[in-house]
C-alpha cells in the first residue's frame, strides 16, 4: 500500500510537514508518482518514522539516525554505534549539567549579595552596579 505525505503523517502521529523534512534529509525515500506528482511512501516508512521518533526521544541526533540506518542497511549490527553515541552523549550531559550547576551557584549567590544593594543609576561609568558588582566579587575571590 502506497501512503501520501499526509497518510504518512496521520500513521505516525507527527505533522505532514516532519515527513517531508525527513524525506528532504534521506532518512525517508518516497517513491514519486508521475501521475499526480505527490511524493508516496511505503508502509514500511511508518515505522521507520516511529524508529526516527524514538532514536530522538533518546537524545539521538537526525545525523545520528541516518548512520543508524546505514548500518542496518548494509546488514551491520547499529548497536555498537548506538551504544557509543548513548555513552558520549551522557557525559556531553553530565558536564552541561554540571556547568549548569555552577550558574546555578552564581545566580543564586548573586541574588542573596543584591538583596541589601539599592538600585543604582547609570552614571556614565556604571550600566548596572549589581551585575559588575558579581563581576568584581569574582575578581578578589
Amino acid at each position: 500500500m502506497k501512503l501520501t505525505v499526509i497518510e504518512l503523517a496521520k500513521k505516525s502521529d507527527v505533522a505532514p510537514h516532519i515527513i517531508r523534512y525527513y524525506a528532504r534529509t534521506g532518512l525517508l525515500h518516497p517513491m514519486s508518482d508521475t501521475e499526480n506528482g505527490y511524493r508516496l511512501f511505503a508502509e514500511e516508512d511508518v515505522t521507520r518514522v516511529r524508529f526516527i521518533r524514538r532514536a530522538q526521544r533518546l537524545g539521538f541526533k537526525l545525523k545520528e539516525i541516518a548512520q543508524i540506518f546505514d548500518e542496518s542497511r548494509r546488514k551491520k549490527s547499529a548497536c555498537p554505534i548506538v551504544r557509543e553515541i548513548i555513552q558520549r552523549r551522557v557525559k556531553e550531559n553530565k558536564d552541561k549539567l554540571n556547568k549548569l550547576g555552577r550558574l546555578q551557584g552564581r545566580m543564586e549567590k548573586a541574588l542573596v549579595q543584591w538583596k541589601s544593594m539599592p538600585d543604582g543609576v547609570p552614571d556614565g561609568n556604571s550600566v548596572c552596579h549589581l551585575i559588575e558588582s558579581v563581576i568584581e566579587a569574582e575578581k578578589s575571590a
